[in-house]
């Protein structure tokens, strides 16, 4: 529960609450503990072979793609954690079997078949995904990050422990240290001070093996290293060469996500302490007369778990989601919403989920090229010249926000006549549309 709860409620977490395809993250640790059980295999007591189930291995590739299909900000260093796991347990298989000892070790068929289809699903998933991204890539030169970019968000250390503004205990206490970094909104990273408390207590008292945890430990360090970005040492040994020779890494602009890894193997290091103190509780209360421990025993193994939720309780700000214009839920695409700007076009995006047209309006981390044309070409809107582009774009229909044109050329033209441009112009609630 402890671990749970680190994961899902990481005060860092909170800051990123405008990034679905960042907290949507839940099908990682579910992913992997899937896989695992279904290979048998346990932290806490190694490999059980009477424990293989190849339903389990199935159920995990399908969790996994569909991790990854939420999003490549956090599924794609998830795909090549996969790919370095399956990587090193074939390694160990192979010397297990043929080097080291040379007796034949139980895998079995069903479950060689089941990693072999449900790895293929897996990729075959990000292959398809992928397809757009270097659509896009080729097209927009400014699609493609540089390590310049990524300098920009590359967090300090300092961000470890600093928390983002919605976070109800630390908020307040930390604007001073929010300050002082660059772009808080992505740096403020902040895992919980009790997780990192019980993980230290984690490393000396635990139910983990040694070997483990100083596994865990290491994970914890090459990620924070990595969630350093640029930071440490300019990444020259450790981010960039992942940014220049790993296949779509220098898509990613942010990182301080892989912050999502730190928190997983926190919280492990921590569930190794809460489960040594559970045990001992238990042990104390086995060896009172009568053995039950005293509601005092049973509260002090809800601590630490109380603990960790405080942490992450948050004060964000409910979102008053613009309501959406009647027009967006009659008029067919391809359409094209007016004013267009990176805020703007955010709940267009989303009024078009009532019947998914095709938009104009978009962008996500840079302005697509053609968009910005439209942005500059339409400022004259309505005029032959506009006319003339958006029909070659094919767009059909042009919806102007009469609430939104205040201080724009729109203002003096939303009512001029559009006699001989050959257009329909009707009005729908608050939204004039044009009909091209």
């Amino acid at each position: 529960a402890v671990a749970g709860v680190s994961f899902a409620y990481a005060p860092w977490l909170l800051a990123q609450a405008g990034h679905l395809h960042v907290i949507s993250n839940g099908g990682i640790p579910l992913a992997l503990a899937m896989l695992a059980r279904g290979h048998g295999w346990s932290l806490r007591h190694g490999y059980r072979p009477e424990r293989r189930h190849d339903g389990w291995v199935y159920t995990g590739w399908l969790v996994a793609a569909w991790q990854l299909s939420l999003g490549f900000g956090i599924g794609l260093p998830f795909a090549y954690f996969l790919a370095g796991t399956v990587l090193v347990a074939a390694v160990t298989w192979f010397l297990r079997r043929w080097v080291v000892r040379p007796v034949k070790r139980p895998f079995g068929r069903r479950l060689l078949i089941a990693d072999l289809v449900g790895g293929l699903l897996f990729a075959g998933v990000g292959a398809l995904l992928a397809i757009p991204f270097f659509t896009v890539a080729e097209a927009h030169p400014n699609a493609k990050r540089s390590i310049g970019d990524i300098a920009i968000f590359s967090p300090p250390a300092s961000g470890f422990f600093t928390a983002p503004a919605e976070s109800r205990v630390w908020g307040g206490l930390h604007e001073g240290a929010r300050a002082l970094l660059p772009w808080h909104p992505e740096m403020t990273l902040l895992p919980g001070f009790v997780l990192y408390a019980l993980a230290a207590g984690g490393l000396f008292f635990s139910v983990w093996k040694l070997r483990h945890r100083l596994l865990l430990l290491a994970g914890v360090v090459v990620t924070m290293v990595l969630a350093m970005g640029t930071r440490f040492f300019d990444g020259t040994f450790t981010y960039v060469p992942l940014f220049e020779y790993l296949p779509g890494w220098n898509g990613l602009r942010t990182p301080g996500r892989l912050m999502l890894w730190t928190t997983l193997l926190l919280g492990l290091l921590a569930a190794g302490a809460v489960s040594a103190f559970a045990t001992r509780v238990r042990e104390i209360s086995a060896e009172r007369i009568p053995s039950w421990p005293s509601p005092w025993l049973r509260l002090a193994t809800l601590l630490p778990l109380v603990l960790v939720i405080g942490e992450g309780l948050n004060s964000t700000p409910h979102p008053v989601v613009p309501p959406q214009p009647a027009a967006m839920r009659t008029v067919d695409g391809p359409l094209l919403v007016l004013p267009s700007n990176q805020s703007l076009d955010q709940p267009v995006m989303l009024w078009s989920t009532t019947r998914f047209q095709d938009v104009v309006n978009g962008g996500s981390g840079f302005t697509p090229r053609q968009l910005d044309d439209v942005r500059r070409v339409t400022l004259s809107f309505p005029d032959q010249v506009s006319v003339d582009y958006l029909r070659v774009l094919g767009v059909r229909n042009v919806l102007l926000m009469r609430d939104h044109i205040a201080g724009t050329p729109w203002e003096i033209t939303v009512d001029a006549p559009v006699d001989g441009l050959g257009i329909i112009r009707e009005e729908i609630g608050d939204v004039v549309v044009y009909r091209l």
